[in-house]
């Protein structure tokens, strides 16, 4: 099954299973390209940094308590709708097991009980601040995590746009 078979406004169950798929039959061929390796690598680094900044931030903390006191918001039902499968093959390649079912009635697909359970996030995942955490937060922690979350979007998008030469379809 190729991407180009699972349009993006495809179930996400449907693009999950095709991620599952190809990460059982392509991950030792994609993972033995020495560009695929790099990638991965340099992303799963920024991965890294950007999560260790954003917690010493606080974010977590400020976005668990808005959800149990206020009831969320940005990371509402249909939000996984704009995850292809090749971002979900990405975590794949992460080491990270896909869900099987919805954790959290109302809310995204991937969202567990602490938080997302991706690494390798949608851009507008990594990108979204509320008014909350935008006045919660030190502007200079807030600078430095901007500039790694820019190191890990641009990570996730060369390795993105591997993956789709690599496999030899548009999706």
């Amino acid at each position: 099954m190729s991407p180009r078979d699972i349009p993006l406004q495809s179930p996400i169950e449907d693009k999950i299973r095709w991620a599952d798929q190809a990460h059982q039959g392509l991950a030792a061929s994609l993972l033995a390209d020495r560009r695929v390796a790099d990638l991965l690598g340099r992303l799963a680094g920024a991965l890294e940094r950007s999560r260790a900044i954003a917690t010493r931030t606080g974010m977590g903390e400020i976005c668990r308590a808005c959800e149990r006191e206020r009831g969320g918001s940005c990371c509402g039902a249909g939000i996984e709708d704009r995850y292809d499968g090749r971002l979900l093959l990405i975590n794949r390649l992460l080491g990270v097991e896909l869900p099987e079912r919805r954790l959290l009635q109302a809310r995204c697909f991937f969202l567990g009980e602490t938080g997302c359970l991706l690494p390798a996030r949608h851009v507008i995942c990594v990108n979204f601040l509320c008014e909350n955490l935008a006045r919660s937060i030190d502007q200079a922690r807030l600078a430095e995590l901007r500039e790694k979350e820019g190191v890990e979007l641009e990570a996730l998008f060369r390795l993105h746009d591997r993956l789709t030469v690599l496999m030899g379809d548009d999706g």
